[in-house]
């Protein structure tokens, strides 16, 4: 061949090769090349050419060679720069799963945009082909969710997953950031963060910290306040004896040299508590069996330092674990925690890290707080410590004389006890049983039935004296569905309302700036927002000493709380639009509406609030709740975008 043919072909391979980035860097990028360690998922973590469990990848009863082994609720974001063409894989339940209740969903979003959706699919079903065109996409999102029923055993595969590259080599990247702190810091004048109304019983102890923000030191004053109860005029704190059967309407008074406000406060003295959703800290999530008196009173100092006590909440909340576990217990391993469970006259033995239970609760009533404890009615707790069973009138007794002011009454144990979790009365019975007898103490409990929503709870919750009945199972176990939690708590509102609330569980381990949880910042604000507009307890559940202004900010908004704690008890309405988009809509005692713009999807999307699905005509003031700042008047409807998982919360008022 002519050499200088030769070197006229090898010149011009070499000008196209260097012109085109398509020739230059073309090629097939299996997924599994990619920096997995980006991937956030429910349980376990990816494998590369194995299921989740370190097995062959198998689908339908097919073998394949590569890919990547995940497990709903899973996430990977990929930095596209548009030189990808396309994506390739075959997606389905691992048949490690197969006798297992498993059901998954895949996406595949480019751009803000759903490029595929697998539907819901199950162990044995035949891989489906994913084939999804990403010519100029900048960006990806891998996403396994769990179909909507939990995500035990989703174990997803993208089996054969690869990319087609044409150019820039996709990368794994971390999530898109999240907005942080949106709520101002609180004004250093007065504010009275109280609810417009409290329950109590004629003659019983009463004690309450009137919850006030701003510059100390400040002083109070109260008009009107019934015989009986007394102000202390420096922290704000009222004592003394619930009035005699009515209702009595005082105005609270607070200032300092910067300012003063007051706000009004109906006291009813009658048969009812928790005319408004109870508030407050419970340890579990924070110290489990770790918890001792000295936490606990930590707990009650910190509520007050963090500002918590001035936005509302009040209860100091004790969890399992107080009590002695059997001296022979296998599985409490600290020596101080095992012990005799009753002494000789059948009192229940609290173990050694709580000496002395009266001196305890003072301690916190002397920060003007309440304090909460648990039990179970089972013979045993959930964490297997001494239960109630055959002990529920001397037991009650106790709880009053040590001065507790909540019980937490857990199931747990007592399935040993009942002949069946189906039939009603089975489950009624150690609630009709505690209900009636906290009724008789000298003391106000407010009464929390905790038995996840079995036998539609919420139908006769307040029928059997509960205050407060858990709607569904631990939130920890099943975080990534809390806006779907919220959606069927909605669904039962006329349940819902003064002295009897429906429960979906603790904000527990929300994150903080520098210590993720289970939450991403927007999850969170969803998570408080979505709370406060069904109108359910605020009991925040992890280590107070995990808390930063960020969360504070999240937890302490006063025009927030104030949905939640609205006199009238309304729970929100959804309307849903589409698949990610709903709205949840709060009547409020004032005539206005509490509207959340929630988005339940995986990306940014506008969502648009419709005059005609809030119920609502004519012109209305919108204002930004988290943000605290008015947004202008609005005709026909209110217009938002909202991130993956955010709520974008409003107050509408009706221009007259």
């Amino acid at each position: 061949m002519n050499k200088h043919f030769t070197s006229s072909i090898a010149f011009v391979l070499f000008a196209v090769l260097t012109a085109s980035p398509s020739l230059r860097a073309g090629g097939i990028v299996p997924l599994g090349s990619l920096d997995l360690s980006k991937i956030k998922q429910g349980w376990g973590a990816p494998k590369i050419d194995k299921s989740v469990m370190d097995g062959p990848l198998t689908i339908g009863g097919k073998t394949f060679a590569c890919g990547v082994g995940t497990h709903a609720e899973s996430r990977l974001y990929i930095k596209l720069d548009g030189g990808s063409s396309r994506f390739t894989a075959k997606i389905g339940v691992d048949d490690n799963r197969k006798d297992f209740p498993a059901s998954v969903e895949f996406r595949v979003y480019a751009d803000g945009r759903m490029l595929y959706k697998s539907g819901p699919m199950k162990p044995g079903d035949e891989a489906k082909a994913v084939d999804v065109d990403l010519r100029g996409a900048k960006n990806m999102l891998l996403f396994v969710g769990s179909a909507g029923n939990g995500v035990d055993h989703d174990h997803a595969d993208w089996a054969d997953a690869q990319f087609t590259v044409a150019g820039a080599k996709p990368q794994a990247v971390a999530p898109p950031a999240e907005v942080l702190i949106l709520t101002p810091q609180p004004s250093p004048q007065p504010r009275i963060n109280s609810p417009a109304v409290y329950g109590c019983r004629p003659g019983n102890p009463f004690i309450y910290r009137i919850p006030t923000s701003g510059k100390r030191p400040m002083t109070f004053a109260a008009d009107n306040l019934p015989a009986g109860l007394n102000l202390d005029a420096k922290n704000g704190i009222i004592t003394g004896v619930n009035p005699p059967r009515g209702e009595y309407v005082v105005t609270f008074r607070a200032a300092n040299d910067l300012g003063s406000c007051e706000k009004k406060f109906k006291i009813v003295s009658g048969d009812r508590l928790a005319l408004t959703p109870p508030m407050g800290w419970n340890d579990w999530y924070g110290y489990f069996d770790g918890v001792t008196d000295r936490l606990m009173r930590e707990a009650a100092d910190k509520l007050v330092e963090s500002g918590l006590a001035d936005a509302g909440y009040q209860y100091v909340g004790i969890d399992d674990c107080w009590m002695n576990a059997p001296a022979d217990s296998q599985h409490v391993k600290d020596p101080l925690r095992r012990g005799p469970l009753r002494d000789a006259d059948g009192n229940i033995m609290p173990n050694k890290h709580f000496p002395d239970m009266k001196a305890l609760t003072d301690y916190i009533h002397a920060h003007g707080l309440k304090a909460a404890i648990y039990t179970s009615p089972g013979p045993m707790t959930c964490a297997g410590y001494g239960g109630s069973y055959q002990h529920e009138e001397r037991d009650a007794r106790q709880f009053a004389d040590w001065g507790f002011d909540l019980l937490k009454y857990d199931w747990c144990h007592y399935s040993k006890i009942a002949k069946s979790e189906t039939d009603l009365d089975e489950l009624k019975k150690p609630y009709i049983l505690m209900g009636n007898i906290l009724k008789k103490q000298k003391r106000d409990i407010v009464f929390n039935i905790c038995q996840y929503g079995m036998g539609n709870v919420w139908e006769w919750g307040a029928e059997v004296g509960g205050h407060s009945w858990r709607t569904s199972g631990d939130l920890i176990h099943e975080p990534e569905r809390f806006i779907d939690i919220a959606i069927k708590n909605a669904a039962i509102a006329k349940y819902n309302g003064p002295g009897g609330w429906n429960d979906p569980d603790f904000f527990l381990h929300m994150g903080i700036k520098e210590e993720p949880g289970l939450f991403t910042p927007n999850e969170q604000y969803t998570l408080v927002s979505l709370w406060s507009l069904l109108a359910v307890p605020l009991v925040y559940g992890d280590g107070l000493h995990k808390i930063d202004d960020f969360l504070l900010s999240v937890l302490c908004n006063s025009e927030v709380i104030e949905i939640d704690q609205d006199p009238l008890g309304k729970c929100a309405r959804t309307v849903l639009l589409g698949e990610e988009a709903v709205l949840f809509v709060k009547d409020m005692e004032d005539g206005s509406k509490a509207v959340g713009l929630c988005n339940r999807g995986e990306m940014e999307i506008e969502i648009a609030a419709k005059w005609s699905d809030l119920g609502l005509a004519g012109k209305q003031r919108v204002r930004d709740l988290w943000r605290q700042k008015d947004l202008g008047e609005f005709s026909d409807s209110f217009t938002a975008k909202v991130g993956r998982h955010g709520t974008f919360l409003i107050r509408l008022w009706p221009v007259k």
